[in-house]
């Protein structure tokens, strides 16, 4: 796990300079090793750069990057994990292929060299990476499938129609370069408004882009010429023969690769279904090969309302791991909140809950963790699985009626719900005229249920103008991908596309990438291997999804031997009591921030229309929880720290 910067086209002293500053703004992904490389066409001005930073997990005494292909001259700087590189090793020595070191990147090095860019289908795992070719004079950047690895790319306009592509595993490393504006991009304000999140490729900074999940981009340096392709995307949905089989085989074979590390290793356990499966497939598997229990890690609160200590307890008791129970009080996430909102790479309303665990699990001496990240989106875990076929029905009935109608009619039921409130709920009541609105389209359907704000406040919220170059809170392209891949109606395998592709893609995956590299920690996914994601699709959905909300497959495959009563009670998710503590000890922090009206005036925020949600807030205002309002406060904090503006 490491952090990449770079650049490709006209390289000059400034820019390998930049690319440096890149680099060590990083250090954190990488504190073990850091690389340089340049290529000999950049003396003439006309090649590429490599930076790279290193956190040490396989063949701890090799594996330094850029690394170089003696044969053939590619050079590599590579991030992440190829869970299956030792089956790929053996096919290539098979073929003649001889290695200088145990690493994963030397297997995706070496297989470039003999299958090209085929070799991206042959890897199971995580991974952004940057490979120049020295035959063709070429830089290829690519991702992996579900977009766990983040890469982001800015092009930089150089004298003469010349330009340079600069690329990092972390936009702030981009805006450290010293040649990237921190200029707010109005459309990526617009889609955090609405998601709680930038929707990429659409980053929060005007120019920079992120290279999208499962997509590969070839740009030729002397040229400057950038083509994408699309490599892989989420399965459809197949119901085929003997899946639950071929399902549990992946889950297994994916756990038992996960597993492969040359450093101490955990699993976050929160004592939920996902993370428990996860940890009941790590003690299978560490239990068949006769080695040390499995180290379990779960946060706890003095607050009795979020604290699920007792349930991760009680599986860990079951399971046979040795269990840790940090204890995170509202004084310690107090004094630390500063440094965990440092660690934001985006602004988020999620993250800082899982930055605190990943350090807390750093300070245990852990380098590489496991979270059962996926578990819901895969077999239907979310409300959203249940709540949006209703919603579409009573859409869809009502689908002859005009919108405004249908706006009138969902006040009347708003007003009979809550009564007359100053201000409007922003939950599921407060979007009935969004979600009539949509007439029962899946897409619209989705974005209107998980939007932070009903499109009116949105539209108070912002100021200035609005174009229309999102769609329903995305890009326009991207509105297009997911209607393709989803499709219209509301079908449980479509809406598990959706989660999978913008909630998990998105924001949960970008999040626990900045949040655990902040602190120098592998996090790794194991439910989110593209193998186990394509053979549940492949799984009836019946049989994958029923009954809604219990996750019965998972639990079947992964933990037989559970008692099930142990999970018999409501869903709570991993959620800090951050709605307790911004009315406590955080209040005057975030009264601060909501009554600049400087900063918010400098970032298209209408600051009177934000302390109308703060002040709503503090007099308990039905339908508006303090995800709404923590969305806005790291959003100004955010803007504020890094200098962007409009």
């Amino acid at each position: 796990m490491c952090g990449v910067a770079g650049a490709v086209g006209l390289i000059t002293p400034a820019i390998t300079t930049a690319v440096h500053r890149m680099s060590e703004a990083q250090r954190h992904r990488g504190p073990d090793d850091s690389g340089w490389w340049a290529s000999s066409e950049a003396a003439t001005y006309a090649g590429a750069c490599f930076a790279f930073r290193r956190l040490a997990i396989i063949d701890l005494s090799a594996g330094h990057q850029p690394m170089i292909d003696a044969e053939a001259g590619h050079v590599i700087q590579f991030n992440g994990e190829i869970y299956n590189f030792q089956e790929l090793r053996a096919e290539l020595e098979q073929m003649g292929v001889r290695f200088q070191s145990r690493s994963d990147t030397e297997v995706v090095l070496k297989g470039y060299r003999l299958w090209g860019l085929d070799v991206l289908r042959r890897l199971r795992g995580m991974f952004a990476f940057a490979l120049w070719d020295a035959v063709q004079k070429r830089v290829v950047i690519a991702r992996d499938r579900l977009g766990i690895k983040p890469l982001y790319v800015c092009n930089i306009e150089q004298p003469g129609d010349r330009s340079t592509l600069l690329f990092a595993s972390e936009l702030r490393s981009l805006l450290k370069s010293g040649l990237v504006e921190p200029r707010l991009n109005v459309n990526g304000l617009r889609s955090f408004i609405w998601n709680g999140f930038v929707i990429g490729p659409e980053t929060i900074i005007e120019g920079v882009r992120l290279l999208p999940a499962g997509c590969v981009a070839i740009i030729d340096p002397a040229t400057g010429r950038c083509e994408l392709e699309r490599w892989w995307s989420l399965p459809e949905a197949t119901a085929q023969r003997d899946a639950v089989d071929q399902l549990r085989n992946e889950l297994r074979t994916a756990m038992r690769q996960h597993l492969l590390s040359d450093v101490p290793l955990g699993v976050f356990l929160s004592g939920g279904i996902d993370s428990s499966a996860v940890a009941a497939l790590a003690v299978e598997n560490c239990g068949a090969g006769g080695g040390e229990a499995v180290q379990t890690f779960n946060i706890s609160f003095d607050e009795a309302q979020f604290d699920e200590s007792k349930h991760a307890r009680a599986v860990a008791n079951a399971l046979g791991t040795q269990h840790h129970d940090i204890r995170l009080t509202q004084k310690h996430f107090r004094g630390n909140l500063g440094t965990a909102l440092d660690s934001i790479d985006q602004p988020t309303f999620d993250a800082i809950n899982t930055y605190f665990v990943s350090r807390a699990v750093r300070e245990a001496g852990i380098t590489v963790a496991l979270a059962g990240t996926g578990g819901d989106e895969l077999f239907g875990g979310y409300r959203s699985f249940v709540d949006i076929p209703k919603a579409a029905r009573w859409a869809r009935l009502c689908s002859s009626l005009p919108v405004s109608v249908l706006r009138g009619l969902a006040s009347i039921v708003l007003r009979f719900k809550h009564g007359s409130t100053d201000f409007a709920p922003q939950t599921r009541w407060g979007k009935l005229g969004d979600v009539l609105a949509s007439r029962g389209r899946l897409l619209e359907l989705y974005q209107s249920s998980y939007g932070l704000f009903t499109t009116d406040f949105q539209r108070e919220l912002l100021s200035g103008s609005h174009d229309d170059e999102l769609v329903i809170g995305l890009p326009r392209g991207r509105a297009h991908e997911l209607r393709r891949l989803a499709g219209d109606s509301p079908s449980l395998h479509g809406i598990a596309t959706l989660e999978l592709a913008n909630f998990i893609g998105e924001r949960l995956l970008r999040d626990t990438d900045a949040a655990s590299m902040a602190v120098s920690l592998e996090a790794r996914v194991p439910l989110l291997d593209h193998r186990v994601v394509e053979a549940a699709a492949a799984v009836d959905p019946a049989t994958r999804f029923h009954p809604l909300g219990r996750k019965m497959l998972l639990r079947r495959l992964a933990m037989p031997k559970l008692d099930p009563a142990m999970f018999d009670r409501p869903k709570a998710g991993f959620v800090l009591p951050i709605d307790t503590w911004c009315r406590d000890e955080l209040k005057i922090q975030v009264d601060e921030m909501f009554n600049d009206r400087t900063l918010c005036e400098s970032i298209g925020i209408n600051q009177s229309a934000a302390m109308r949600l703060w002040n709503a807030y503090q007099s308990n205002s039905p339908g508006l929880y303090w995800s709404r309002i923590w969305a806005v406060f790291v959003l100004l904090q955010w803007c504020r720290q890094h200098g962007v503006s409009r």
